[in-house]
């Protein structure tokens, strides 16, 4: 078949070759979207869960303001409520202050070192502290609470309450192991 009979089938039937030659562009188009089918159902896939993360944060965020205070809030705190392990004289006269307050007397104060390993910069750990003190039952008493509900958090390890047995009237004597939350 020549050039001029094709051209002469062409022109006498023109519907029929231009169904045939759209037809085949068709296929054409077809199959090249085929191939990217799985490219776009998976860039679907991520930004619909780019899209719900955003929905979810948007959602949570109703009271980011006010849940941002709080916290700064809570921070100051327990900030006014930790000590310092280098201020070794402000952290004594926190238990010279708890004597005056319940009228024990103490016999020993000691700022210990603690077992647990350095932290990071920044973060809290316990002072250990050992006190021993002495006075009658409702003043040890009185000392431990204002211990526990005082300044400063505190967690007693140990505690050791002894009498002398053979006078009944004799002062009580409390040996205390205790934590206070602190900053190094």
């Amino acid at each position: 078949m020549t050039n001029e009979e094709a051209l002469t089938m062409i022109r006498k039937n023109p519907i029929s070759f231009g169904c045939g030659a759209l037809s085949f562009l068709l296929a054409i188009g077809s199959y090249l979207r085929m191939e990217a089918l799985p490219d776009a159902e998976a860039e679907l896939t991520q930004k619909s869960a780019a899209s719900e993360r955003v929905s979810l944060n948007i959602k949570h965020a109703a009271q980011l303001k006010e849940q941002a205070d709080a916290m700064v809030a809570a921070n100051a705190a327990i900030d006014k409520r930790i000590i310092r392990a280098s201020q070794l004289g402000n952290n004594t006269q926190y238990f010279y202050q708890l004597e005056s307050a319940t009228g024990v007397k103490i016999l020993d104060l000691r700022q210990t070192t603690s077992t647990v390993a350095k932290p990071a910069k920044g973060t809290y750990s316990p002072v250990s502290f050992a006190v021993t003190v002495q006075g009658s039952f409702p003043q040890i008493l009185g000392f431990l609470r204002q211990l526990e509900g005082g300044a400063h958090y505190s967690r007693v390890l140990t505690a050791t309450c002894s009498t002398n047995a053979a006078a009944r009237t004799s002062p009580l004597t409390l040996a205390l192991t205790l934590e206070l939350l602190g900053l190094p």
